[in-house]
């Protein structure tokens, strides 16, 4: 490692999450809802220090921190089942992402006259207005919900009950939402969602390391005459993914390869350009990551640059034209941007 590098890791590793390491307060982000949904419905864990891995040009940098634990990361398994829709997509079960949701998965939920007319494109890019309960929360308390990553402004209360439009009329990061997608791609593979993760995406890719994806208490559902859980998009409520900062580096090298990894087509290259299109009413979104085509997201990262994030927080930072995959686990929110021009003024140093 440079001198130069050491010195960013030393900075990324300075750049420590408030959030407690045993899941004391504070800790998550369910404390921040209406009661009584302002608890968690799914296990949790402790966390490790900050940690990470980065890649460029397909060589393994640097790693810090315990890149082999596998810890909650939070929304980053949202863009796990934008992945899977992909897979979904290559194997035409989805034939056209913008088939309405009702006429694949009927009676889960997508009836009724406006309803019906979601379809996989606008959970996809959080357009939805989906209305109604899935996995016992209702999706109101996360009404008017503003990330910073957003631009503008929040015009309402989160939680408050917002008069919903047509899909694809208003982009609104809901994490119940994401949770009716989990459920809808569960009925549509009929298969438990962390079973086809497995078997398409982590043994392809040599992921080894300790691995879960976990529901909530209230989150087994009848598929085909089958007991299956219906896990969530993240950890909101506690559950979701618990994977290492190495297995998210394999990942993000599919990724950064467009859906390629050293030399096998895990995901295709049509389903990753799909992905990485700006959403027409919110362009720093694309199929469940975040884009930089603007440099509003991080000044600092390039405009090829896109992310996967989670709270805590957890950075799955992608670069094609780059050739970077920089994985950063357990960093300040606030601090992300710091973290991203330290690892560009590296690699331009040792460049």
């Amino acid at each position: 490692m440079t001198p130069s590098l050491a010195s960013t890791v030393e900075f990324i590793q300075s750049c420590e999450t408030p959030w407690s390491r045993d899941t004391s307060p504070p800790w998550g982000i369910h404390e921040a809802d209406p009661p009584p949904y302002n608890r968690l419905y799914g296990p949790v864990h402790g966390r490790g220090p900050v940690s990470g891995v980065l890649y460029h040009q397909h060589q393994l940098l640097a790693q810090w921190g315990e890149p082999h634990k596998a810890d909650l990361t939070f929304s980053v398994a949202k863009t796990y089942l934008a992945l899977l829709a992909g897979l979904a997509f290559d194997q035409g079960l989805i034939p056209n992402v913008h088939t309405p949701v009702a006429e694949q998965c009927p009676g889960i939920g997508f009836e009724g006259e406006r309803l019906s007319r979601i379809t996989w494109h606008h959970l996809l890019q959080q357009t939805s207005e989906w209305e109604g309960t899935c996995l016992g929360i209702p999706e109101q308390v996360d009404r008017y919900r503003w990330l910073p990553y957003q631009t503008g402004q929040a015009d309402g209360q989160k939680g408050d009950a917002r008069p919903l439009g047509e899909p694809g009329t208003r982009f609104e990061y809901n994490d119940v939402r994401i949770n009716q997608l989990s459920l809808a791609l569960l009925h549509l593979f009929k298969r438990p969602l962390p079973e086809v993760f497995e078997e398409f995406f982590r043994k392809p890719l040599g992921c080894s390391d300790a691995f879960q994806w976990v529901g909530y208490e209230q989150g087994w559902t009848d598929v085909n005459g089958q007991r299956m859980m219906s896990v969530p998009g993240g950890s909101h409520w506690g559950g979701g993914v618990s994977i290492s900062a190495m297995d998210q580096a394999r990942i993000g090298l599919m990724l950064m390869g467009q859906g390629q990894y050293q030399g096998q087509q895990i995901l295709s290259k049509q389903w990753l350009e799909m992905m990485q299109q700006p959403c027409d009413i919110a362009p720093y979104y694309g199929y469940l990551i975040w884009l930089n085509k603007d440099g509003a997201l991080f000044k600092d990262a390039p405009r090829s640059s896109w992310f996967a994030i989670g709270a805590g927080s957890s950075i799955t930072w992608v670069d094609p034209e780059l050739e970077l995959v920089c994985i950063m686990r357990w960093i300040d929110a606030d601090k992300t941007n710091d973290c991203i021009a330290r690892v560009m003024q590296s690699l331009t140093r040792s460049g």
